[in-house]
């Protein structure tokens, strides 16, 4: 066995990391990512193969207050979305999260942004006691929160594993998308897809 075949095998101490599959992030949503809703059939491939291997998932989403910093009325960047207990800020109807799959909020107060699934939550924490080395992470958007999710997860010690055909860009200038995928690789992370996992 090579030492990338060995890499892209899942075994304990992998966990899987599901990025913002929420209703405004998809197509039609107040913040749709171009493409975004086809992620989801991939990352639910992704999601069979960690819970056969009895192996964690989370899934992160954004749990905005409705005046949240980053809304245009409070002067932030975005329109409101995934405003908590909204449809918007739902997961995905065709996201298969299992029943023990671990959901962290972000951002949950006005004055708190958040694009890392680490930042201001429990994810560290949880992914430690649960004796997690590796995180493979996918969702969206590529660009901004799955970017800064793979960024904390290096800075926190662990390997990172970017599942680049589960990832879209929202792409507010045409390479981002590509640059944030550069920044990820020279940080540490490694990419892989669904075809070269070792799932048996």
């Amino acid at each position: 066995m090579t030492t990338r075949e060995a890499l892209l095998k899942p075994r304990q101490g992998d966990a899987l990391i599901l990025v913002d599959l929420q209703n405004d992030f998809l197509p039609g949503g107040a913040l749709g990512v171009p493409e975004g809703d086809q992620v989801i059939p991939v990352l639910n491939k992704y999601s069979e193969a960690f819970e056969a291997l009895g192996l964690p998932i989370v899934a992160t989403r954004d749990w905005h207050p409705e005046n949240h910093c980053s809304f245009e009325a409070q002067g932030g960047p975005w329109p409101p979305h995934c405003v908590a207990g909204t449809e918007g800020a739902a997961f995905a109807t065709e996201l298969d999260l299992h029943g023990d799959t671990k959901v962290i909020s972000k951002a949950e107060t006005a004055e708190e942004e958040a694009y890392s699934g680490f930042q201001g939550t429990e994810l560290n924490r949880w992914l430690k006691e649960r004796g997690v080395k590796r995180v493979f992470v996918g969702g969206l958007a590529t660009d901004y929160c799955v970017r800064e999710t793979v960024r904390d997860g290096l800075v926190n010690g662990y390997e990172v594993v970017l599942l680049e055909d589960a990832i879209r860009a929202v792409n507010v200038n045409p390479d981002d998308g590509e640059k944030a995928v550069a920044e990820m690789e020279k940080e540490g992370a490694v990419k892989t897809d669904f075809e070269h996992l070792e799932t048996a």
